[in-house]
């Protein structure tokens, strides 16, 4: 005797409100083709516990800066399986790449806004000559603006 797992249910309210993203989000989403919802027979959406799982995944692809073409991509490419994992694979490294790329400068951009913040309490401190400007400021810490 074989032991069914019941999986949860969710209408679209119900699901946008777990997963933290708008009705029309999700339909847009689903227009995209990103994903595809369950229909019961009068046509309404409904979504299950594995689609929680594959919109988190979603999000850390977009989360990285991947664009909706390629995340299409992606999604064309998982549904012929396993012969195109090479291609996967190529995706992924090529996004991975860019977002630590765009990491590197984020990352920068903040040490700059912590350098300005640090440089105003310090001049407002007293700690900092008055005719010390911010690019002084930034070249005797030894940082590039």
């Amino acid at each position: 005797m074989t032991k069914q797992i019941k999986q949860n249910v969710y209408n679209i309210g119900e699901f946008s409100t777990k997963i933290g993203l708008t009705p029309s989000t999700l339909r847009y989403y689903e227009n995209e083709g990103l994903i595809k919802p369950n229909r019961y027979e009068n046509g309404r959406r409904y979504y299950t516990s594995e689609d929680i799982d594959w919109i988190k995944f979603l999000n850390h692809l977009k989360g990285t800066g991947m664009s909706i073409e390629d995340l299409k991509q992606y999604i064309i490419w998982r549904e012929k399986g396993d012969v195109t994992i090479p291609q996967r694979l190529e995706l992924l490294k090529t996004t991975k790449n860019d977002f630590l790329q765009k990491l590197t400068e984020v990352q920068h951009h903040l040490q700059i806004l912590n350098d300005k913040i640090n440089w105003y309490e310090e001049k407002n401190a007293g700690i900092i000559s008055e005719k010390e400007n911010f690019a002084e400021y930034l070249q005797r810490l030894g940082h590039k603006e």
